[in-house]
């Protein structure tokens, strides 16, 4: 097994790291295409293409009419996220173990900060994070290193090797690059759907209850 240096806080991405919610993202983004007269993405197309922030995808989709789409899209989103949204497997043993430890944990990721906050509310997560940063909370969003500074903020942690950064995409990968970070890729599949090489992790994690083992170890 690859050592990892023993993180003194733990970054994690949302959406297929700790928990599934493409149901959701899907059945939006499927109101938000035909509305706006394009063909809907499939499920597992949105899997594989929505990994960064609506605002720095909808305008090259939608041109000047991205505003009117990112509000269709919240429209629906806001309609069905909570009814749909699954815990990913191992996910509560990873956070109570980080607890337990008293490493400080937070959530950096590219879904809009309002309903990430909501969701982990939701299942009751949110005494487990020191801060969670979604979309436009920072300057920037993911690849930029920018919500990962605003994540460790109040912790005296600045971001470097000590600081795991869990997500299941390349922008996740870069995003810890760019901080500094490390990247720590947890994907059942191997290898994953899509190209990791610019911006390799350090260890490729098949889900929570592995990267547990790894803590562990």
């Amino acid at each position: 097994m690859i050592v990892l240096p023993r993180p003194r806080a733990v970054l994690f991405d949302w959406d297929s790291t700790l928990v599934d919610n493409w149901g959701a993202i899907t059945r939006a983004l499927e109101l938000t295409f035909v509305t706006m007269g394009h063909v809907p993405w499939t499920e597992v197309e949105v899997r594989a293409r929505a990994k960064k922030s609506l605002r720095d995808t909808f305008p090259a989709l939608f041109g000047d009419r991205a505003d009117e789409a990112t509000r269709l899209f919240y429209d629906g989103f806001e309609a069905v996220h909570l009814e749909t949204l699954r815990i990913l497997e191992g996910s509560p043993e990873i956070l109570e173990r980080l607890r337990a430890l008293a490493v400080p944990t937070a959530v950096v990721s590219n879904k809009s900060g309002g309903y990430l906050r909501r969701e982990a509310a939701h299942l009751g997560w949110d005494r487990y994070f020191h801060r969670i940063v979604g979309a436009t909370d920072a300057p920037r969003d993911k690849p930029a290193a920018d919500p990962v500074h605003m994540a460790l903020e109040g912790t005296g942690i600045a971001a470097g090797a000590d600081v795991w950064f869990v997500g299941d995409s390349a922008v996740d990968l870069a995003c810890a690059h760019a901080a500094g970070c490390t990247a720590v890729l947890l994907h059942p599949e191997n290898p994953p759907p899509e190209d990791v090489s610019l911006h390799p992790p350090a260890v490729h994690l098949p889900g929570c209850l592995a990267l547990l083992q790894q803590l562990d170890d």
